[in-house]
C-alpha cells in the first residue's frame, strides 16, 4: 500500500466550487481507498491505496470527482516520499523571522521544460522570489500572497501545466499526517 496525498485546485474558494470535506471524504471511501483523511476546506485528501502510478491515481479521481459533484477538479498527487522530499529540498530554509516573508509551494501537475522555468526569472523581485526543483515552485513572498505575482493562474500560463499552492505550514501538516496512520 502506497500513501497519497491528494491536492485539489481551486475548491472552496471565493464561494466556487464548494464541497464540504465529509462529502469529500466519502467519495473518496467510495474509490475502494482506505485511511481516507482531510485537512482544511481548500482540499488536502490523505489516503492509503494499492501502488500505481500517481497520474492513474489523479485521472481517476478527477473522474469520480466530475461523476460526483458535475463539474472537473484539477488534482495534483504525490506520494507520501514525494512530500517528504519536498520539506528536504526546501531552499529558503534560512527564513526564521517574519521579516524574510512567507513560503509556499506551489505543486505542479508535471514537470515544465528548462525554458518555461527560464520565463519565469524575469518575473522574481524584492517581494517575490521562486525557486524551481521539478514538479515543484517554492515561493517566499515578502509581502500578501493574494497579491503575489507567483499565483497559480500566472505560473499555469507561464508554464503550461496545472499548478495548486498550499503554505509551508500545510505542506508540513500534511506530512505529518501521512506519517501517522490516525
Amino acid at each position: 500500500m502506497e500513501t497519497y496525498i491528494a491536492l485539489l485546485r481551486g475548491i472552496n474558494v471565493n464561494g466556487q466550487k464548494l464541497i464540504k470535506m465529509d462529502r469529500l471524504k466519502s467519495i473518496f471511501e467510495s474509490m475502494q481507498v482506505s485511511q481516507v483523511r482531510t485537512y482544511i476546506q481548500s482540499g488536502n485528501v490523505l489516503f492509503e491505496a494499492e501502488e500505481q502510478s500517481a497520474d492513474q491515481v489523479r485521472r481517476s479521481i478527477e473522474t469520480k470527482l466530475k461523476e460526483e459533484l458535475g463539474y472537473e477538479v484539477d488534482v495534483v498527487v504525490r506520494t507520501k516520499s514525494e512530500l517528504e522530499r519536498t520539506i528536504a529540498q526546501n531552499p529558503f530554509g534560512d527564513m526564521e523571522s517574519p521579516e524574510d516573508g512567507k513560503l509556499y509551494v506551489s505543486f505542479l501537475s508535471e514537470e515544465p521544460t528548462a525554458e518555461a522555468f527560464d520565463v519565469l526569472a524575469s518575473f522574481q523581485s524584492d517581494v517575490d522570489e521562486y525557486r524551481a526543483d521539478g514538479r515543484e515552485v517554492y515561493i517566499r513572498c515578502r509581502g500578501q500572497y493574494g497579491k503575489s505575482l507567483f499565483s497559480n493562474n500566472f505560473l499555469e500560463k507561464k508554464l503550461g501545466v496545472t499548478a495548486t499552492t498550499r503554505n509551508w505550514q500545510t505542506v508540513n501538516k500534511l506530512a505529518s499526517m501521512a506519517g501517522s496512520r490516525t
